[in-house]
């Protein structure tokens, strides 16, 4: 198979005149009056053609445009390129940090090999360059990214390499940007691992190859064990809901359990994290079959259970001083003899019983048995992330995803991931108004409420499943893919979770 595109990042000391690479990158504001002095010493080697594409309106600074300006002798870079940062008083962290993945693409789609940035510049004395340093990474391994691991050709003469740095002459500044570029390449390669899991067809993941690749993921990594149980082994613990699910499929599920331990004696001290992720492998939506149109798509139901995995990778590659659990339900759903059915009733791991009143409802029929499973291992806080609804892209777009949960310190904490990871949330209810309507006649609960409010319903069924533990829910099925390519991205999987969950991980240990 075709290499996924590497980053090799790291800093460099030099004037940007004499910085020699293939794209240097440089950013500039909307509502800037005039050229900053790093574009303005810049645009004085190239005789004028910053400020001249600028003065002809080829480019204004607006967010997601960019304008390529070749370089001459007295420059060394073969190209520069002006990236939008949109209005320099709306500029937050992600604004470096999607300037990145707009060059990185453009960079990848130019067959540049080495990218050179120094988007920093323009931020200086808004953000910390650590901090700016991690965005920047992130962005540039998000930008890059390709999913092109089974076209067998290269036409697209793309390299499989790209060298990243981030340029500045003063010591001082390499030195902070060094503490972030990191951290940031750790988070942004773990996000990737994460995108391609999520991308690779269902017949090439099912739930037993996702299972060996979290068994080979923890060999990769210090203080990383994995458990797997089959189907034989969930039979005798009484995982019916994922056993259901994964019924109709020769694929049998799998239920896959990662523990990362730091060893740090700050670790003792500080509550245990359970991460869910669900990891349906291939969702057609079982006997009430999905329509066909975009059904391919649904390779992409894995997304929470890859988020998770690639969460684990970061903060154990990180050596973050805390002790978290991943854990991974894995199945296919598919119709078939042996297929779960509409008015069926499962006993869940809990004890807990569900009438099935539609087998496309089968997220939370295997989130139920992972939540209740975090519950017995005694982690004091659970967070789920799932492609669980439909809804929530209905109420919410393709542009951030759901938040529920039932302690409100724990959903703060989120959402200041959120902003630090730019991986957006918005706060839902999932009260007990909506657990209401789960409410089964002939069972505990059932697995569908009205048409109405359907991911506030579904985050209510979860909340059943978690005792008195702290908990929230990620509702991520507007936001797992990209439909199309954008500026900043290619299309297919975002990977989204990855930064945010980390972000949550790193801000626990006041780690930044």
């Amino acid at each position: 198979m075709r290499q996924i595109i590497r980053i090799e990042a790291r800093t460099h000391r030099v004037e940007l005149s004499r910085c020699s690479t293939d794209m240097l990158v440089v950013g500039h504001f909307a509502d800037a009056k005039g050229l900053d002095r790093t574009n303005s010493e810049l645009d004085g080697k190239l005789d004028g053609s910053i400020k001249r594409v600028i003065t002809l309106g080829d480019f204004k600074g607006k967010a997601g445009t960019s304008a390529v300006v070749y370089g001459n002798d007295r420059i060394a870079a073969t190209r520069i390129l002006l990236v939008g940062l949109g209005e320099k008083k709306k500029a937050t962290l992600d604004s470096a940090r999607k300037a990145a993945a707009q060059a990185a693409k453009t960079s990848v789609s130019l067959k540049a090999q080495k990218l050179s940035l120094a988007l920093h510049k323009a931020f200086a004395g808004r953000f910390e360059f650590g901090a700016l340093a991690r965005a920047i990474i992130e962005g540039v391994c998000f930008g890059s990214y390709r999913y092109d691991e089974y076209v067998t050709g290269n036409e697209d003469g793309r390299s499989d390499l790209l060298k990243v740095e981030l340029t500045d002459a003063d010591l001082k500044i390499t030195t902070k940007l060094k503490k972030g570029l990191s951290s940031g390449t750790v988070i942004g390669q773990a996000q990737n691992y994460a995108r391609t899991l999520a991308n690779r067809p269902g017949n090439v993941i099912d739930p037993p190859a996702l299972a060996s690749a979290a068994k080979k993921l923890a060999r990769s990594l210090k203080n990383v064990t994995c458990t797997v149980f089959d189907e034989k082994e969930m039979s005798e613990k009484g995982m019916g809901g994922v056993l259901a699910v994964g019924a109709g499929s020769k694929n049998k599920p799998r239920f896959i359990v990662l523990r990362y331990e730091s060893g740090a004696k700050a670790a003792a001290g500080r509550p245990t994290v359970a991460l869910v992720g669900k990891a349906i492998t291939f969702d057609s939506g079982g006997i009430s079959i999905k329509p066909s149109a975009g059904m391919d798509e649904m390779k992409l139901d894995k997304s929470g259970g890859t988020a998770v995995l690639g969460a684990i990778k970061a903060a154990a590659e990180l050596g973050l001083p805390v002790n978290v659990c991943g854990i991974i339900p894995a199945a296919e759903n598919l119709p078939s003899g042996s297929s779960y059915r509409p008015g069926d009733i499962v006993t869940t791991f809990s004890g807990k019983t569900v009438e099935v009143q539609n087998t496309d409802a089968e997220g939370r029929m295997i989130l139920c048995d992972a939540l209740s499973y975090a519950v017995k291992l005694n982690c004091d806080i659970i967070i789920d992330i799932a492609t669980l609804t439909g809804a929530c892209r209905v109420a919410l777009g393709k542009y951030m995803a759901a938040l529920m949960g039932n302690d409100e310190k724990l959903i703060k904490q989120l959402q200041t991931a959120a902003d630090d990871s730019g991986e957006k949330l918005w706060p839902m209810p999932s009260s007990d108004e909506y657990a209401e309507e789960m409410k089964s006649k002939i069972a505990d609960l059932k697995n569908i409420g009205s048409k109405f409010g359907g991911a506030c319903t579904a985050a209510a069924f979860l909340r059943q499943f978690v005792d008195d533990k702290k908990w929230a829910h990620l509702d991520i099925a507007s936001v797992e893919v990209f439909d199309k390519a954008t500026e900043f991205a290619s299309e297919g999987s975002t990977g989204f979770g990855v930064r945010l969950l980390t972000s949550y991980l790193m801000n626990l240990t006041g780690k930044k």
